[in-house]
């Protein structure tokens, strides 16, 4: 664009002062169309880069997820391949189940025996209270004969001795009820995690997206330590398109403004973006909280850009971008609107250079 401009400018001098020779060509002249177009440029230039920021680092980034499998055990199948598309919910590898499938069953045995020992709990207390009410009454009867001398003691005691035995029957058989029920509760607990170990044989794609450098192979026993990640899977839904800028360039930016981006991996190619969110944390603003003192380095440390996440507009919201691509582009604000057709230009001329790769071999 500053070639543009430049040239109708030497057009213009031409006509004054050669064509029509409307004024002399002197010293004075001469140093007066040299300067004039330097200090225009760069007034245009300035103004630009508040306006309508560039930036020469914009990265594409994506969430990566380390695989790790909830359960340790033998890997017999990897269905997928490295770096090809997956959807969310295709199987990744699977693990034998023969090991889980046989503590499922053992836990669900046990889990059967406390159903039934708590229904045979439940049954024998049914059976005995109609025979403590009978075994009452007969001590009250012999209770009242006793008294009036017409029955025997012998026959009181027994009475009474066969009250307690049905009652501590009752006690033992209601005891083991509630044993039961709580041995119950847990190992339905039981039961539920072996079925999610069973289930954690089968580990599924938690997105859309693609594993790069695949090593894992059937025969290789996973373990579920969160250090040892099993592969990395490359989520594809969501990328995040990062534009670094100085920090005195943002002064204007706000979320919802237009933004144009060029990816080397697609050359002459403009992305059409909008201003999510600016990022307004660096790593020098993080100072650890403790009891000693901050440190304070002798020699200042470079100044950390500015983060401004971009959302890709509707129409290149289905645009594949490769975690780590890098490009350029530039933001455009609500002042000096005028000015954003030269940034455009700029964007655009830069955009078409990416066309030409510079090596000699």
């Amino acid at each position: 664009m500053e070639l543009i401009l430049l040239i109708i400018y030497s057009v213009v001098v031409w006509f004054v002062f050669f064509k029509k020779k409307w004024l002399p060509w002197n010293i004075t002249s001469q140093v007066i169309v040299v300067t004039i177009p330097i200090i225009c440029l760069a007034v245009i230039i300035l103004f630009m880069n508040i306006v309508a920021p560039s930036s020469s680092d914009v990265r594409a980034q994506n969430y990566i997820i380390p695989i790790v499998p909830r359960i340790t055990g033998q890997v017999t199948e990897v269905p997928i391949e490295p770096n090809r598309p997956i959807k969310k919910g295709d199987v990744l590898f699977k693990m034998d189940p023969e090991p889980f499938e046989a503590a499922e069953r053992s836990v669900a045995a046990t889990l059967q025996g406390l159903k039934d020992q708590l229904n045979n709990a439940t049954a024998k207390k049914a059976a005995l209270t109609p025979r403590i009410e009978l075994a009452k009454k007969r001590v009250e009867q012999f209770t009242q004969l006793s008294a009036t001398g017409a029955g025997k003691r012998a026959d009181l005691e027994q009475a009474q001795s066969d009250q307690a035995n049905l009652e501590s029957e009752y006690l033992a058989a209601d005891a083991t009820e509630s044993q039961s029920r709580a041995q119950i509760v847990k190992a339905e607990a039981d039961l539920r995690s072996a079925k999610y170990d069973l289930d954690g044989t089968t580990h599924l794609a938690p997105a859309n997206g693609r594993v790069a450098n695949l090593a894992l192979r059937p025969g290789v026993r996973a373990t579920q330590f969160a250090t040892m990640p099993v592969m990395s899977f490359i989520e594809e839904d969501d990328p995040w398109l990062l534009a670094f800028f100085r920090q005195n360039e943002l002064r204007y930016v706000q979320e919802g403004d237009e933004a144009e981006i060029y990816m080397k991996t697609y050359p002459g190619r403009i992305i059409k973006c909008t201003v999510d969110s600016i990022l307004w944390a660096t790593a020098q603003g993080q100072m650890p909280i403790s009891g000693n003192l901050p440190n304070n380095q002798t020699l200042a440390a470079p100044e950390e850009r500015i983060a401004v996440r971009l959302l890709l507009a509707e129409k290149d919201r289905g645009l594949f971008l490769a975690a780590g691509a890098r490009g350029s582009g530039a933001i455009y604000t609500d002042h000096v609107k005028f000015l954003h057709i030269i940034r455009k230009v700029f964007v655009r001329v830069s955009a078409k250079l990416d066309w030409f790769v510079a090596k000699l071999h």
